[in-house]
């Protein structure tokens, strides 16, 4: 199948999961396009083999949700439909962050999306294969790139029936998450690395599901979530309780080096009460349990500087493959989302054909990607091992500011605003350094921390037995 600019227009997307199917409906107004994927997908929001972090909790920020809409319209709002939470931030969010707690200031525009990832990843999926110029093909292996150091021109599969062919493309988009095969692909055409920046906290993750009690998985949609302090001694370690549909809590506990969450589920609940605040481990406390605990390592952030490489022509990574983070910070659907976003505007704006279409979209698939990169790690750093040298004296700038804008915000709703514009996604990370913010940061918060978790005496009411 030819690709020239009076040809069909073709796109093969390697990846079949949340970053795969929207790079797919991003390419769908101006290609035909190939999903690729090697597992089997699931029909219905089942469990999928290549996604073992699926068990664990999932934020989608409003930034992404706006995303996905923007691609897929209408998408959100059937998840939401089908059981999803859509929970206002700050106003529904007890968090308990290294500089305090959050104030619950009234807010219209900024929320998360809450479900399990299965029934997310499905509605996603099921938009996408509506689209009629995508089709998906699963259990299929990507053996490699077609073309050479100057351009890709396709890539070598192997389907269910053992048959090899090629899949030619005018765009090859690679979305195969942390598995990527893009630094050895790279070698293949002899064309350097990419710079590669690893920052390891040496995190690991456990979660469960429980019954909410006393239906309060429906009445009681308030996401609590007590963060670690990497100053403090000893590990860090962290405690979230989302609400799933179908009236369930899904609670991920984390912990780094020394101080991991284990899969006993005797120790669960210890493990909840042993973070900096137990509230987690509180409201957990006798309730049913409904899976056993799911535990993950693999929560290294990896950041491949892609947009600064030399990369073949009509060739983009998007999504894990391109910079992964850990999860505890929820970035990652999000960012997959606005790269897609990122990615149909360049081709929008460049037109099938443009020459450097390919490096165009992978710099303007680096803004969502260092946003989301500066929030996961300015944390990370600073834990004992995470990376070789330690943290630079950038992180270490970033850092400090960074905390004093948590802590001004404890006490100050239009700083807290601003922080919660860029930890959504809706804004970039300048708008932290706007002349009122930097003000309001050297101020200070205008009123006195909270000394304990911020409920409302509604909520008390409701889980009244449950907390002390």
């Amino acid at each position: 199948m030819s690709d020239t600019p009076s040809g069909p227009r073709t796109a093969v997307v390697i990846g079949g999961s949340l970053a795969g199917m929207l790079a797919a409906a991003a390419l769908a107004e101006s290609a035909d396009v190939v999903v690729v994927e090697r597992d089997v997908l699931p029909e219905g929001p089942g469990p999928r083999k290549g996604l073992p972090q699926a068990r664990h909790a999932h934020l989608l920020w409003s930034g992404g949700a706006r995303a996905i809409d923007a691609l897929l319209p209408g998408t959100v709002g059937r998840l939401l439909a089908d059981g999803g939470h859509r929970i206002a931030l700050p106003t529904n969010m007890v968090g308990f962050s290294p500089a305090g707690w959050f104030r619950r200031w009234a807010e219209q525009s900024h929320y998360v999306v809450l479900a399990g990832r299965d029934l997310l990843d499905w509605h996603v999926r099921r938009s996408v294969r509506a689209l009629p110029r995508v089709t998906v093909s699963d259990r299929t292996e990507v053996l490699g790139l077609e073309g050479d150091a100057r351009r890709v021109t396709g890539v070598r599969v192997r389907g269910a029936d053992g048959v090899e062919r090629v899949l030619a493309a005018g765009l090859v988009v690679d979305a195969s998450g942390r598995s990527s095969r893009t630094p050895a692909w790279l070698r293949e055409f002899g064309l350097p690395a990419a710079a590669v920046r690893t920052v390891d906290p040496g995190l690991v993750y456990a979660s469960r599901v429980f019954r909410a009690p006393k239906d309060l998985g429906n009445t009681f949609p308030v996401i609590v979530n007590v963060q670690a302090d990497p100053r403090e001694a000893g590990p860090g370690r962290s405690s979230t309780l989302v609400p799933i549909e179908g009236d369930r809590w899904l609670v991920t506990l984390s912990g780094t080096r020394g101080g991991e969450p284990t899969k006993d589920p005797e120790l669960f609940e210890a493990f909840a009460r042993s973070v900096r605040h137990p509230i987690v481990g509180e409201l957990i406390s006798g309730t049913e349990p409904l899976t056993d605990v799911a535990v993950t390592r693999t929560t290294v952030n990896r950041r491949h500087a892609y947009e600064r490489a030399r990369l073949p022509e009509r060739f983009v990574v998007l999504g894990d493959a391109a910079a992964a983070y850990n999860p505890v910070y929820g970035h990652g659907m999000a960012v997959a989302a606005q790269s897609a976003v990122a990615l149909r505007d360049t081709v929008r704006a460049l037109g099938w054909s443009a020459p450097g279409l390919g490096a165009r979209a992978q710099k303007a698939v680096a803004g969502p990607v260092g946003a989301a990169w500066a929030l996961s790690t300015g944390n990370d750093v600073f834990y004992p091992g995470a990376t070789e040298d330690g943290p630079t004296l950038t992180e270490r700038i970033g850092a400090a500011y960074v905390r004093r804008l948590l802590l001004t915000s404890t006490g100050n709703g239009r700083v807290a605003r601003a922080v919660t514009d860029v930890v959504t996604l809706e804004r970039t990370a300048a708008r932290l350094f706007t002349p009122p913010v930097l003000l309001a940061a050297v101020l200070g918060p205008r009123r006195e921390q909270l000394t304990g978790p911020p409920l409302r005496p509604a909520e008390r009411e409701a889980i009244a037995g449950i907390l002390p």
